[in-house]
């Protein structure tokens, strides 16, 4: 039973979208937060992490030690979805403890805290998939792509060819916003900025410091435990997230919008967000995070409701959200055709200007005949 109101029905797919309210208060008795449960996956995690890490350093085999390496870089990755709910504040139902929780959760993904609250709860979550405002993988327009240097150009296919999401979070993503970022990227000053960034850099130099105990002590190289215990975890997590934040608003089917009436009457909370499904558990392991539609439309459901929260969605609202099965075909075909953006008939093009995916313009007017 997804609702204890038995007389809601399904939404038409011709009616007009409901209000973000009223589609949040079917969630609403999903939404309860378990302190103890959230308690108990942080627990958890931190066990595996700890676990992997001492195995990557314990084993001699150096292909043992990459395999293990990047076990660990995504346990890491379970870790950073803890805190990105914990920085929701849908975590816990205690507001502090979930703050602290977030920062601790992070530190092994070296995540300043409030600069991912800022950049990801307020940029991204508020104006999702529109151009000027959200920056996650945000596309350019043939016009924009041409006018860059030729080195940008050629990052840009880099980024964009479905081998480098790790280099784009690195690089446009972490180091620029997240990592002591300048002025030009931070206009804000904040101190709590620069404390959470001096965090994670004593977390990084802690673990660094026990990599180089840790080859003292065993008579290992210093070199192999550090590439391989720190440097190969740190860029898998960082590929992961990199593709995960791609595949969960990149698709032929989501649209990017400049203009602000069309992107807000195209109810973007659930018209621009992949369900992106897995098999073989793959999705419990990510802790839901791809049950994405149900995120964005309330961020107060906790991660370990967010499966029951889609499947609510998807049986009300048949037909309006973006559903993909994943594959190794569909990810590289979508990198193939979501190069570049043209935001006039709103569809995907490659790097040429050749449109790659059907135009949503008309769709998109009706929306906005439908929401005046």
């Amino acid at each position: 039973m997804l609702h204890p109101d038995s007389t809601l029905t399904p939404v038409d797919p011709h009616a007009p979208m409901p209000h973000r309210k009223v589609i949040r208060s079917w969630l609403a008795p999903i939404v309860a937060r378990s302190t103890p449960l959230a308690i108990a996956l942080v627990v958890l995690d931190f066990c595996l992490f700890g676990l992997a890490l001492a195995a990557t350093i314990t084993v001699g085999n150096i292909f043992a030690k990459v395999a293990l390496g990047m076990l660990t870089g995504f346990i890491i990755g379970r870790l950073f979805i803890l805190g990105h709910d914990a920085c929701h504040q849908s975590f816990t139902a205690n507001r502090r403890l979930n703050t602290w929780l977030g920062r601790l959760v992070f530190m092994p993904s070296l995540t300043p805290y409030s600069l991912w609250a800022v950049g990801h709860n307020v940029v991204h979550h508020g104006y999702t998939n529109l151009k000027g405002f959200d920056f996650v993988w945000q596309p350019h327009s043939l016009q924009e792509f041409r006018a860059l240097p030729r080195w940008r150009q050629k990052l840009e296919r880099l980024y964009r060819s479905g081998w480098a999401p790790w280099l784009y979070y690195t690089v446009d993503m972490w180091w620029k916003k997240m990592y002591f970022p300048s002025r030009k990227q931070m206009p804000t000053r904040r101190a709590e900025f620069i404390w959470d960034g001096v965090l994670v850099s004593v977390a990084a130099a802690t673990w660094i410091g026990g990599l180089a105990w840790a080859a003292q002590a065993g008579g290992q190289s210093f070199w192999t435990l550090l590439l391989t215990a720190f440097v190969v975890p740190v860029l898998f997590w960082k590929a992961m997230i990199g593709f995960v934040v791609y595949v969960h608003h990149t698709h032929v089917g989501v649209a990017w919008y400049q203009d602000k009436s069309e992107w807000s009457a195209a109810q973007p909370f659930v018209s621009t967000t992949v369900h992106l499904t897995f098999r073989h558990g793959i999705g419990a392991a990510l802790h839901h995070i791809m049950e994405h539609t149900a995120h964005h439309v309330d961020m107060s459901v906790p991660l370990y409701r967010l499966k029951k929260a889609q499947r609510m969605l998807e049986t009300m609202l048949p037909g309006r959200i973006v559903i993909q099965q994943f594959s190794w075909r569909w990810y590289f075909d979508t990198a193939r055709r979501c190069k570049l953006y043209d935001f006039d008939r709103l569809c995907w093009t490659d790097f040429k200007g050749r449109p790659t995916s059907t135009p949503l313009r008309a769709v998109v007017q009706r929306a906005v005949v439908e929401a005046a």
